[in-house]
């Protein structure tokens, strides 16, 4: 049998590569192993958990404060440690970390065909998201087989000359993914409890370009919006990065009756909180997908996003983090009916229907059924 290894390195890759990991373990045409690089630690250790499956090996590079040449040149290093202990027929990849980057390049290195999950996204530009765009498009050119999620991402592709023949339009494995955890019969988390029925805003943000005065920014449009309803609750899953969290805790601790923080909740209590939310406040890639999926608006705090479909065919509203343009058009959905109804309309499910992980299997079976 032909031999793949799957490397991931945080939460996000965990959960939307979780579906490919199972198909391919079920399947009678690989060997199959996981190679987790420890980018991120706990929270990528929960992850697989959700589905059940644990890494074979860890590399784990975390350490405090890791910077970007830390992630890059250890994963870069202990994967290609990894490649020259076994054989393997080629590398499977997800996204736009920085695991999935230099992972690439040391099965690049090594003549080892890389297949790309999630290839194509683009924002066209280099440091929006940062250093995403980059990494994505670098594994791209260094990747073999692409599985773009949308049409769009394969138009992408082929607009930089990337053979054809090698791309295949999947939908987005994350939906596969939600559909599977919704699917459980899952417990009332316990913050929910502290909500008491009442109306809330799920908040997330995290992002490197979010730092510093956008994060201020999006505190005190988050303070404007409980001055003018005091009726609405935040719920906010504090990232762990102190440099996101300690700014969050700080802008918003005199609203600690609207505001309900939690430590980063596991992907069934986060998706429970998506679907019983009113709508979605997020810097998130993932997030974008999700919402669409499940119906649920979600005003992206960025400038730029590479997944324009959620906005184009789906729920997703762009807001940047101007204070002003997040208060105003979170209360328009908060107070105008007809404004969220507006959104949902346009709601086409851009994505996918859950079906992404098989289309994926199929593809490598022939492709390895050609290489026998």
């Amino acid at each position: 049998m032909r031999k793949v290894l799957c490397v991931i390195g945080t939460r996000p890759e965990a959960i939307k590569m979780a579906p490919v990991i199972r198909a391919l373990k079920n399947s009678n045409s690989f060997t199959t192993k996981v190679l987790a690089t420890g980018q991120h630690t706990d929270m990528l250790k929960q992850a697989l958990e959700d589905f059940g499956i644990a890494p074979d090996f860890n590399l784990n590079i975390m350490r405090n404060a890791q910077t970007l040449d830390h992630i890059t040149s250890s994963v870069l290093a202990k994967t290609g440690d990894y490649l020259d202990s076994e054989h393997n027929d080629f590398v499977l990849v997800h996204g736009d970390t920085s695991t999935t980057f230099a992972a690439s390049l040391a099965a690049f290195y090594r003549k080892i065909p890389v297949a790309h999950v999630e290839a194509g996204l683009r924002s066209h530009d280099k440091y929006l998201p940062f250093p995403e765009e980059m990494n994505r498009v670098l594994t791209d050119r260094i990747s073999e087989i692409f599985f773009a999620p949308t049409e769009n991402a394969a138009e992408n592709l082929r607009n930089e000359h990337v053979n054809p023949e090698k791309i295949f339009v999947t939908g987005n494995t994350v939906i596969d993914a939600l559909f599977e955890i919704l699917k459980l019969n899952q417990n009332i988390p316990e913050f929910m409890r502290e909500l008491d029925n009442q109306p809330f805003v799920l908040m997330t943000a995290h992002r490197r370009e979010s730092w510093g005065e956008p994060l201020l920014e999006i505190c005190a449009a988050v303070r404007d919006i409980l001055a003018a309803r005091p009726d609405v609750k935040f719920l906010i899953p504090l990232h762990k990065n102190p440099i996101v969290r300690d700014v969050i805790k700080s802008e918003l601790q005199n609203n600690i009756s609207n505001v309900i923080f939690t430590e980063p909740l596991n992907y069934p209590d986060f998706t429970f909180a998506m679907s019983k939310c009113r709508f979605i406040l997020s810097d998130s890639g993932g997030v974008q997908e999700e919402a669409s999926a499940i119906n649920k608006p979600v005003l992206i705090m960025r400038t730029l996003s590479e997944r324009p479909e959620a906005i184009d065919h789906g729920t997703g509203v762009l807001v940047g983090t101007n204070r002003k343009i997040i208060r105003e058009t979170t209360l328009e959905i908060l107070n105008n009916e007809s404004f969220l109804k507006k959104i949902l309309s346009k709601n086409t499910k851009p994505f996918g229907n859950g079906t992404a992980s098989q289309k994926i299997l199929s593809v490598l079976e022939n492709y390895h059924a050609r290489q026998a």
